[in-house]
């Protein structure tokens, strides 16, 4: 699949693509827990999308990295795509 391709509540979404930039981390309450959560800009040859990465997996991921997503899920936030691995999907560094 490719980033174009994408639609707001679509999930068993699969890709490959490169992380261009990452937002600092923000810590959250979530239900009484502390969290933390970055968003990053990941794009492939037909676009890019915002993907939102929780806790330890935000110290896996580098700007330049090569990643892919499988089963991901795409929400929307504020009129924007926002993918994530969610409950399901998992991403790996290639």
């Amino acid at each position: 699949m490719k980033i174009s391709e994408i639609n707001a509540g679509q999930g068993d979404i699969s890709i490959e693509g490169e992380i261009v930039s990452i937002e600092e981390p923000k810590e959250i309450n979530k239900y009484g827990k502390i969290l933390r959560v970055a968003n990053a800009v990941v794009k492939d040859d037909s676009g890019e999308i915002k993907m939102t990465f929780w806790n330890d997996d935000i110290d896996r991921i580098s700007e330049g990295k090569k990643i892919k997503l499988e089963k991901g899920y795409c929400s929307e936030f504020n009129d924007q795509k926002q993918l994530t691995a969610g409950k399901f999907g998992k991403f790996e560094i290639l």
